[in-house]
């Protein structure tokens, strides 16, 4: 189940009350094709739940050994199909989950540790979740087809009165740039770099007056570009963003990724509610595929509970 803003912004209320509890000796509780689900696991995912969710102990700690179940069973088809999560996936989906509270990664984690909660296991869960997406999307790619009469039915019982207006961006992008190999400590003074280039910029005319006064920071055209072609979460930071400003920094394989929002219109196009409304369409169809091929995974996966 994934998180809530909401459920996100009680889970930091309520850590910032809750001591954490001690941990005690794992032991192992499930078997799951050869891997191991320990007591500890169970308990801080289950911790994780009621902070989110408001669940009982009780039927927290039931979720949380199905979900963990689960969870190996996903990444185990993963694997078997090559499917890999990098460190920097996860740590833009929790970074994601943080700005979604207002909150920076620190302060999450935090709250999370105050909470009894480990950050490791909100970021594991992550880590199954963006894992089991792909691997939906590779088996099911082929198979989920919306027509266009499934779409006009759609979009006729709705109710949207802003379906004739979509939005169109002019964008670029800004990446200070940070080598594979490089220190923590030199990853920090750029992400403090690409913080200052945010404050200080202020138009895409003419940026060289601010990104001068750093080394390797590359800027380049996007172009435009409408709403739905933008994936998401960057349509999220991008929709947060004035015109003329820069979205927050996001680590990735090459450095602190920024996207410049210069410029910004609505125009007169159907286009966003139809492309809205087929994802949501192709969604549904992808979350029914993606229950039955679950059942099927865990009817045929060796599990085995002490």
């Amino acid at each position: 189940m994934r998180p809530t803003a909401l459920s996100f912004l009680l889970l930091f209320l309520m850590a910032m009350a809750s001591p954490a509890p001690a941990v005690a000796q794992a032991t192992i509780k499930v078997i799951v094709n050869d891997k191991a689900i320990t007591s500890y696991d169970i308990n801080q995912r289950a911790r994780l739940i009621r902070l989110t969710q408001r669940k009982s102990a009780a039927a927290s700690r039931r979720d949380a050994e199905q979900e963990l179940i689960d969870d190996q069973i996903k990444l185990t088809e993963a694997d078997r199909l090559g499917i890999s999560v990098s460190s920097s996936q996860v740590d833009n989906a929790y970074g994601n989950l943080a700005r979604n509270v207002k909150l920076s990664t620190s302060q999450l984690s935090q709250a999370l540790r105050q909470g009894g909660v480990n950050p490791q296991t909100l970021k594991d869960r992550l880590r199954a979740q963006i894992a089991w997406q792909q691997t939906v999307q590779r088996r099911f790619r082929s198979q989920i087809n919306i027509s266009e009469s499934e779409v006009i039915a759609a979009l006729r019982k709705s109710d949207d009165e802003t379906k004739n207006v979509s939005i169109e961006y002019n964008l670029q992008q800004l990446i200070v740039v940070v080598p594979a190999k490089s220190s923590k400590s030199f990853r920090n003074q750029r992400l403090r770099e690409s913080n200052a280039i945010r404050r200080e910029f202020n138009g895409c005319e003419d940026p060289g007056a601010v990104l001068g006064q750093y080394k390797e920071v590359v800027m380049k055209p996007i172009g435009r570009r409408l709403e739905t072609e933008i994936p998401s979460p960057l349509r999220e930071r991008i929709g947060e963003t004035d015109p003329g400003r820069l979205t927050q920094p996001v680590p990735t394989d090459v450095g602190y990724e920024m996207v410049a929002v210069c410029g910004k219109r609505e125009i007169a196009s159907d286009i966003a509610a139809r492309t809205a409304m087929e994802s949501e369409l192709r969604e549904r169809e992808g979350e029914s595929l993606s229950r039955r091929y679950l059942m099927e995974l865990r009817r045929s996966a060796t599990i085995v509970e002490r």
